[in-house]
């Protein structure tokens, strides 16, 4: 039985604005499926335009944080935010760009037993309390990562995706989103 990606209509591609369009057909050039949080947002295309600017400003722009610690932060707090869809979808590019096959399931179920560093630990931990008590966070958080070498400006980096998932993994939750059969295997296994 193929469960369906979205319990709201996802459109077809070809009914789509040109630009909406063109995004997932790159998007499906670069990885070789179209991941469904694609289809599923293209419901509504003003918030899939609004949504994917606000995604390629925090996650694309250069900043003291790598790739990779972009991920995990979006795996961890959606992680807590029991979010299926982003887990699986942002393990696997966590998977891809750590390039440890157990990196995204240890960030996801507990990142102080994980094994990462413990800059990354610190990063987490600042990302959690903005998940879960964003309203406790005070001067000795913002001190406790310039400990580890994070400048204020990473902090606003690790709060803005951590607070960007929170709208991901809700809208993922709302609508049912199903992750791509592709996301669970990938960087996983050595490729051949």
């Amino acid at each position: 039985m193929t469960m369906p990606i979205s319990r709201y209509p996802v459109p077809a591609l070809e009914g789509l604005p040109d630009d909406l369009r063109q995004r997932i057909l790159e998007v499906q050039a670069k990885s070789g499926f179209v991941p469904n949080v694609f289809l599923a947002f293209s419901h509504r295309p003003d918030e899939f335009r609004a949504f994917f600017a606000y995604h390629d400003a925090l996650m694309l722009r250069p900043s003291g944080l790598s790739k990779g610690e972009k991920e995990m932060i979006v795996v961890a707090t959606s992680g807590a935010n029991h979010c299926l869809y982003c887990v699986v979808a942002h393990g696997a590019i966590l998977r891809i760009y750590e390039k440890k096959p157990h990196i995204a399931d240890q960030v996801a179920v507990n990142h102080r037993k994980a094994d990462i560093t413990p800059r990354q630990r610190a990063m987490l931990d600042f990302a959690m309390k903005v998940c879960l008590d964003s309203a406790s966070i005070g001067d000795d958080d913002f001190a406790a990562l310039r400990g580890h070498g994070f400048s204020d400006e990473d902090a606003w980096d690790i709060g803005a995706i951590t607070a960007l998932f929170g709208l991901s993994n809700r809208m993922a939750n709302l609508t049912s989103m199903r992750p791509n059969e592709e996301f669970y295997l990938m960087g996983r296994l050595p490729r051949a």
